[in-house]
């Protein structure tokens, strides 16, 4: 039983006494009097920039083809439209009920989406961020199926009582014309036809509405005469129907895999039956039905046989087959397995126009965690590669970090090594989703996010200008060997299900270096390259750690080991709560308890190593006495001094990676008493040992000792992978709800135990004063426990060059440096000016490169200039908790600042960012509030509820950089970028990408001579004359409900926003223009060509009157005159005189 002590809540009460009186009188502020804050309230607003990734749970599809652009709806409500690479966009209904089908207006700008709650919205695709203009939402009736036929302004919407409702677009009011199921199917039948499935018009006809029910039974309506032509009738549930682009046949797939082409006017039976993936008998029976055929598709092309394709239809022994689609043309038929269950598909045509020859040139597949391009040109059907950052949830996330304003060169490096990676047999055409335009905006400096997976693989992608492109792929689990089946699985893992799964990383932009830690107890650190190496043996450094509890139980009569208990202060962590225990699985086995075996087994091969991140040194931690190591919840690497830092609940160990040697490894408790444990030489200060050998870094040993949990218990991580590391002790313990994680192999953990074990939680590499007596500064390392204890380490480096590969790094520690509530989650370092001091680090070189060439990189950043003012602290440390932030003056050691965060919620991640040209911790709390605090007075800048945390992958994911951007997982599949700067909120619409660009519509087909005299062509329909409120009247109010957006079809085609769309407009406008004004040159020359002739006939008929004028005034005078003579050419000037006068 854990002994009481006095003197420790003495203690307590004393620190929480020189607490409030701090508060009351924050300290001496002469040391901040010179630091000018620039950062202000209005230099902050949050708000969403772009999301990233495949749209989670697809429901639904649509494409334009005029536009190019593809619509994706999802079962949570959302919208996702892409166009070509870089054009994205998302937005969200507000009823979050699932999309159940999607309708472009095409070429129009608009999209139609019809919901789960009976609602249909209209939205408008020409501004940059889609709005709805209409919604109307139905009471009487659920909704089954849409259509909206080319160039029409009448939605045709299916209910599932049968019935048929019609709606306006531009005013989105329902039309009094209605079709009744009970007068669309025979008197005589006797059950109602089911849902409304399919509905169509013919290509050929307008006015002839077909109408697919779920029972099998098919309607060819006649709009004009409000009645049924033909009716088809079959045994089998319909699921589809397909028309033939002549308007004369159909096909419908049914639910026994069986296809039925129609004759329209043969409704008696069909005139062919098949099932594609059916068994044919040898004695003419009836094949044997097969899965249901959930789609197809008819389309015909003008030089060859049509295409049918297909999905679903295979037959039920297939069991275990994956999902298929099934392409049939001509004579030949192929099916194309897909990696998930296929949720729609669509066929890409040439032409919008359903009654001309369709052309198909490709097939865009909607699977469940995938979008897949089909291309039908070439031989073997071959898929486009896709530009889209579809692949975030190739393997599920499991930690994530993001650097904005890094380096500019490290993008071209790791894309010159990633572009070697791609796969080869991709369609050689081009994307054929092309639609939108780039946006505008001028901010272009450089950002990375990196992602660690389950599968131990590590992606790097280039996130600049709100884009989001892979750039390389590191698989970590090729140093290991794999288990190639479940019998072949050591039982030496702590974890049940993806044991290469990577935990956190640590990486350094300038040196390229990178340091990954995994879940089972193991750490990789690489060096870029840009040549191929093969690595005959991985160097292995095998680590044991172990902590002695002995203070638990009976605490040190001395006192040294008294700050290990969380004082009072901190007592108020939620972090005290008990876990539900775990059963001990096997800490003994039939030879004895395990001890000295690493988690995982080394690859024994020679290790092939491709242009990019190299293996420099592999880490793992031991079994010690039958008990599994423990998880690592923290991390970081530092290239300048040649050193990697681990930490978990057992303590933290040092490595030197540049000699292969582990330099140093304490207890957390052993950490705050400087006198005795430090003053002994470090354990391991000798070269790498041969491969196996054990580091053995604490001599004591607790058999009784029980392990921390492991953050991952309960489901797989392929559900909800692993919660990250720094935060993970606090999040188990107070999330109300279930965690969802893979179970370990750990021991139970009492409530005491769990009370007293202290985890490493963060490490900042530093140069500073290590020691309140120091003056100069020297590199150094803060160390943040989850007790919110913060601990100086003193670095001693050899000098550069040879001595640092042969002489050893001397480690000292210098004891507590301050304490605060709740675990640390970042800590930095200011100069007297509140400039951001980085840790050090040393250029990147080529590590395969020549000496010479290594020589001319290896540049080491100065340090810090040592302070000529010894009386004055010329260094602030920033320290962020789950609770409060400090700031503390160095040398003295003196709190100059602090800041309560929260006190009813806790803070899940901060990070210590630059943002115009200042700095300010940036804190996301579990309650959703994002709060930015200045530095280095810590005021209060910025409080918005933004996101309640109601998932852990929220908590594990999220991560701030750089002028005021964050992202977050925000579901297994996609990422969401935000951004807390005023200045990104503001040029957010230049940055963005527009959806709609001005395209001229294709001319409609041709319908020759002979159709348009006999009448065989397409018919036309005037729908206004049928569905306008004068000839069919007013629905019923209380059939739907009205809701009227910011404008209506009008407004929405001249709000067209952006520098690029009124070019485009003006272009095409310009266009217009020239080919009217040479259309009236060519109107004005002809009216001219006619005048003239006009003019010259009206003389010939003026002069021909004349004629007969004078030929009867001469007749009848006294002198007879012959027209013959030569007397009568004489009397024309006078006739013209009398015309004249």
């Amino acid at each position: 039983m854990k002994k009481f002590n006095i003197r420790k809540v003495l203690d307590g009460l004393t620190a929480a006494s020189s607490s409030s009186s701090a508060n009351a009188q924050p300290g001496t502020p002469r040391e901040n009097d010179v630091v000018q804050e620039t950062l202000q309230s209005e230099h902050f607003q949050l708000c969403k920039t772009v999301r990233h990734g495949f749209p989670y749970q697809p429901s639904s599809m649509a494409f334009d083809p005029v536009q190019k652009i593809l619509a994706i709806g999802t079962q949570a409500g959302a919208l996702r439209l892409f166009g070509r690479a870089g054009v994205e966009c998302y937005c969200q209904h507000e009823s979050n009920a699932a999309v159940i089908q999607l309708q472009f207006l095409i070429n129009e700008g608009a999209l139609v989406s019809a919901l789960a709650d009976d609602s249909i919205h209209l939205w408008n695709l020409r501004q940059k961020i889609p709005a709805i203009l209409h919604s109307l939402k139905f009471n009487r009736e659920r909704i089954t199926y849409c259509h909206l036929p080319f160039q029409s302004k009448w939605l045709y919407i299916g209910t599932e009582r049968g019935n048929i409702h019609i709606v306006n677009v531009e005013s989105f009011t329902l039309s009094g014309y209605v079709i009744m199921w009970n007068k669309a199917i025979e008197l005589s039948t006797k059950t109602h036809p089911g849902p409304v499935v399919h509905i169509s018009d013919n290509p050929m006809d307008e006015g002839k509405l077909l109408i697919g029910f779920e029972s099998g039974i098919v309607v060819l309506w006649d709009l004009k005469c409000k009645k049924a032509d033909y009716r088809y009738n079959y045994d089998e549930a319909i699921h589809s129907v397909a028309w033939h682009h002549e308007g004369k046949q159909f096909v419908c797939s049914h639910s026994d895999g069986t296809l039925t082409t129609w004759n329209v006017r043969t409704p008696a039976k069909p005139a062919q039956i098949i099932t594609p993936h059916g068994k044919q008998p040898k004695d003419g029976k009836k094949p044997e039905p097969c899965k249901p055929i959930l789609k197809v598709e008819y389309k015909t092309t003008r030089a060859g046989d049509p295409f049918m394709v297909l999905s679903g239809g295979l037959s039920y022994d297939t069991v275990g087959r994956r999902a298929c689609l099934t392409v049939m043309h001509g004579k030949s038929t192929a099916v194309l397995e897909m990696d998930y269950p296929i949720v729609d598909f669509l066929t890409l045509c040439e032409t919008p126009y359903p009654n001309d020859f369709q052309e198909p040139y490709a097939v865009v597949v909607l699977l469940e965690k995938d979008l897949v391009v089909i291309d039908l040109g070439q031989i073997g059907y071959p898929i486009f590669e896709s530009p889209y950052p579809l692949t975030i949830h190739e393997s599920p996330v499991t930690c994530c970090e993001y650097f904005a304003d890094c380096p500019a060169e490290v993008i071209p490096a790791l894309y010159s090594v990633g572009c070697r990676q791609k796969r080869q047999g991709y369609s050689k055409k081009e994307w054929p989703i092309s639609g939108g335009n780039w946006g505008q905006g001028t901010q272009t400096y450089p950002e990375i996010i990196i992602t660690g997976h389950a599968d131990g693989s590590i992606k790097f992608w280039d996130a600049s200008a709100l884009m989001l492109q892979v750039l390389y792929k590191l698989k970590t689990a090729k140093v290991f060997e794999r288990a190639r089946g479940k019998e072949e699985k050591p039982n030496t893992d702590i974890v049940d299900e993806d044991p290469f799964a990577i935990q956190t990383l640590s990486w350094c932009p300038e040196s390229r270096m990178l340091c990954v830690a995994g879940v089972s107890a193991h750490v990789i650190v690489y060096r870029f390259s840009k040549q191929e190496i093969t690595t005959e043996v991985v160097q292995l450094l095998e680590v044991r750690m172990q902590s002695e509890f002995s203070d638990v139980d009976s605490p040190d009569p001395g006192g040294e080991q008294t700050p290990t208990l969380p004082t009072p202060g901190a007592s108020s962590s939620p972090q005290e709560s008990e876990l539900p225990t775990q059963p001990s699985t096997g800490s003994n086995s039939s030879d004895g308890p395990r001890d000295n075996i690493p988690c995982l087994q080394m690859r024994s091969s020679p290790l092939k190593q491709s242009p990019g991140y190299q293996v420099e040194l592999v880490i793992q931690l031991v079994w010690v006495s039958g008990e599994p190591p423990q998880q690592i919840t923290s991390l970081a690497i530092n290239s300048s001094y040649g050193l990697v830092v681990f930490g978990n609940s057992n303590g933290l160990a040092v490595v030197d990676y540049l000699q292969k040697t582990l330099l140093f490894h304490m207890g957390t408790s052993e950490l705050y008493s400087p006198s005795d444990p430090f003053q002994r030489q470090p354990r391991s200060p000798r070269k790498a040992k041969p491969s196996g050998a054990i580091c053995d870094s604490n001599d004591g040993s607790n058999a009784s000792e029980d392990r921390c949990r492991s953050p991952t218990s309960g489901k797989s991580w392929r559900e909800l992978p692993n919660v990250s590391f720094s935060f993970e002790m606090s999040l188990s313990y107070r999330l109300p709800f279930d965690n969802s994680f893979t179970r370990s192999r750990s021991s139970s953990v009492t409530s005491i135990d769990r009370e007293s074990r202290e985890a490493i939680s963060s490490f900042y590499y530093c140069e500073s004063f290590p020691r309140k007596t120091d003056s100069l500064v020297s590199p150094c390392l803060l160390v943040g426990t989850t007790h919110g204890s913060v601990m100086m380490v003193a670095l001693n480096l050899p000098p550069a060059g040879d001595q640092r590969l042969q002489q050893p790094v001397g480690i000292a520690s210098c004891g507590t440096l301050v304490k605060l509530k709740g675990g640390i989650l970042t800590m930095s370092l200011l100069d007297a000016t509140g400039t951001l001091l980085p840790p050090s680090f040393e250029q990147w070189y080529d590590p395969n490169a020549s000496d010479e060439e290594k020589e001319k990189g290896r540049k080491r950043r100065p340090a810090s200039p040592p302070s000529s003012q010894e009386s004055q602290d010329t260094h602030f440390a920033i320290l962020c908790s789950e609770k409060q932030a400090k700031v503390v003056a160095l040398p003295s050691q003196t709190r100059i600042y602090k800041h309560s965060i929260t006190e009813t919620s806790f803070v899940l991640r901060a990070d210590v960012v630059q943002m115009a040209g200042a700095n300010c911790i940036a804190c996301f709390c579990a309650n959703g509030h994002i709060m930015t605090l200045s530095l280095p007075s810590l005021r209060p800048l910025l409080d918005v509820n933004y996101l309640p945390l109601t998932d852990m992958r929220i908590a594990r994911t999220f991560c701030f950089s750089n002028l005021g951007q964050a992202l977050y997982l925000t579901s297994p599949t996609e990422i969401q970028r935000i951004t807390y700067s005023q200045e990104t909120c503001d040029n957010l619409q230049e940055m963005l990408s527009e959806l709609f660009t001005p395209v001229e519509t294709p001319e409609a087909p041709n319908r020759g001579f002979f159709k348009g005299l006999f009448g065989g062509g397409a018919q036309s329909l005037d729908r206004e004359d049928l569905f306008g409120e004068t000839a069919a009247g007013k629905a019923s109010r209380s059939l739907a409900q009205h809701i009227p957006g910011p404008g209506n079809m009008e407004g929405m085609k001249g709000a067209a926003s952006g520098v690029v769309g009124d070019l485009a407009r003006a272009r095409i406008a310009l266009d217009e223009r020239g080919q009217k004004l040479g259309e009236l040159e060519e109107r004005t020359a002809a009216m001219m060509a006619s005048a003239e002739s006009f003019s010259k006939h009206a003389h010939d008929v003026r002069a021909w009157h004349l004629f007969e004028r004078l030929y009867n005034f001469f007749s009848f005078s006294a002198y007879h005159i012959n027209p013959d003579s030569h007397f009568f050419p004489t009397l024309l000037p006078s006739d013209d005189a009398e015309i004249q006068r």
